[in-house]
């Protein structure tokens, strides 16, 4: 394959400057890309190597849930040896059954993670751009999301990056058409059987509606979920202690607004099972079921509310039928 056209050099001093923000200082020494071979990830890897050329090696994640997938790697890696980026295919099993996106996400990113080990790789980017927070932002809202859920995909978290979220969808696509690239087209993205596909469809006319504004405003309220996380942890520190019986929240020290009190709800339980996993409604009602001094249970865990606080421990088993 020929090489690629580089990117213009106004626009990988731009990918430079985004980058180098999400790292706070940290060296950009070993960089993991994540490219599957649709527009995004192949103008991630374009504008990456061009910004860090010898710094960037790269992924394609093969779930092997249609036939093309492996063409698709095979793909991406002409694309990378052109380059002369180093690019491995990471096939994975096959996924459990259930909700395909989620545990297809699941899988990637722990494909993605062991390869990062054993590459000594630092950072994971991701080609998550400003169109693709504004549809998270909508679904979230959509489904009822928090704080938390509205902030949408984090600008940095943990060890992966996203330096493209004040970047527009058509300037990724124009990036890969410049190099003389066809990407792949993943036919999931205009299948209406999917949440997205038909967001994306919905959203193609509403041109009132700014991706970078909404952007910024994910950014803020990531920002605000931030100080929620440190002062409910503040707090807990304080107010969740542990007793024979299991956790209990001391519930008559202080006058908690509703957001907090919820934070260190999950902070207790977790204590009781690290691994419990439970949705936002389903806490409220369980929240709403204590603060009006009934005993609740939920994920396994039952609270009851006690002269000197709310108790949780595991729930009983259940009894079988007779």
């Amino acid at each position: 394959m020929p090489t690629p056209n580089a990117p213009p050099d106004a626009l990988s001093e731009r990918f430079r400057r985004d980058l180098t923000v999400l790292l706070g200082g940290a060296p950009a020494d070993r960089l993991a890309l994540a490219v599957s071979g649709g527009p995004d990830s192949l103008a991630l890897l374009l504008l990456a190597h061009a910004s860090f050329p010898g710094h960037v090696e790269a992924a394609t994640v093969d779930h092997r849930l249609r036939a093309e997938s492996g063409a698709e790697a095979a793909f991406v890696a002409s694309v990378c040896a052109s380059l002369d980026v180093r690019h491995e295919t990471l096939t994975i099993d096959p996924l459990p059954p259930g909700n395909v996106s989620a545990n297809a996400r699941e899988a990637r990113y722990g494909a993605l993670g062991g390869w990062m080990e054993r590459r000594g790789l630092d950072w994971l980017l991701t080609a998550h751009h400003a169109d693709d927070q504004l549809e998270t932002m909508i679904m979230r809202f959509n489904r009822g999301s928090g704080v938390a859920g509205l902030a949408g995909v984090r600008r940095r978290q943990g060890v992966i990056l996203r330096p493209l979220l004040r970047w527009r969808r058509g300037e990724m696509h124009a990036v890969v058409a410049d190099a003389g690239l066809t990407p792949v087209e993943d036919p999931s993205n205009s299948d209406d059987r999917y949440d997205r596909a038909r967001l994306r469809k919905a959203l193609a006319g509403a041109d009132w509606l700014d991706p970078l504004a909404a952007s910024d405003a994910a950014a803020t309220l990531a920002a605000a979920d931030d100080a929620l996380i440190w002062m409910a942890d503040q707090l807990a520190a304080g107010l969740i202690s542990s007793c024979a019986s299991g956790v209990t929240l001391d519930r008559d020290r202080v006058d908690l607004p509703p957001e907090l009190l919820r934070r260190l709800v999950l902070r207790a339980m977790a204590r009781v099972d690290p691994d419990f996993t439970t949705r936002g409604p389903e806490l409220t009602r369980f929240v709403r079921s204590l603060d009006a001094g009934r005993p609740a249970t939920l994920a396994g865990i039952a609270a009851r509310p006690a002269a000197d606080g709310w108790h949780f421990a595991p729930a009983p088993p259940r009894r079988a039928p007779v």
